[in-house]
């Protein structure tokens, strides 16, 4: 692509990260992922905040998408500053430094029926 597409900051107002799954790991573990998109022909130095009903704000957690590829960022994963709690509710705002496309997906393994949530993240204003 000539130009890079998306926005520079995108909310994920639903976050949930079940606290069990059920089958095998790590296919069937129960999570919340941000899929970004990386379009450009520069690195997306990627930050990410996350927003509770009852404390403050915890971020940024700090990433990188190469150009011209994608990465699937599994809240679970994230680790500083803090992992990320099971059994909470919580919003999420990305920023990127260059245009990116974020779409959120969550599995939920709680039951053996398994159930899959994927939509596209809010873009936010890019200034």
């Amino acid at each position: 692509m000539k130009n890079a597409i998306g926005h520079k900051v995108w909310a994920i107002a639903e976050g949930y990260i079940p606290p069990y799954g059920n089958g095998p790991e790590p296919q069937f573990t129960s999570h919340e992922t941000a899929c970004i998109l990386n379009t450009s022909d520069q690195e997306a130095n990627i930050k990410i905040w996350l927003y509770f009903s009852d404390r403050d704000p915890v971020g940024p957690y700090v990433e990188t998408v190469q150009p011209r590829r994608t990465k699937h960022l599994r809240f679970n994963d994230l680790k500083n500053p803090e992992p990320v709690p099971r059994d909470t509710d919580y919003a999420s705002v990305i920023e990127s430094d260059v245009p990116v496309v974020v779409q959120h997906t969550r599995l939920d393994s709680r039951q053996s029926e398994n159930a899959l949530l994927s939509t596209i993240a809010f873009a936010g204003d890019s200034h």
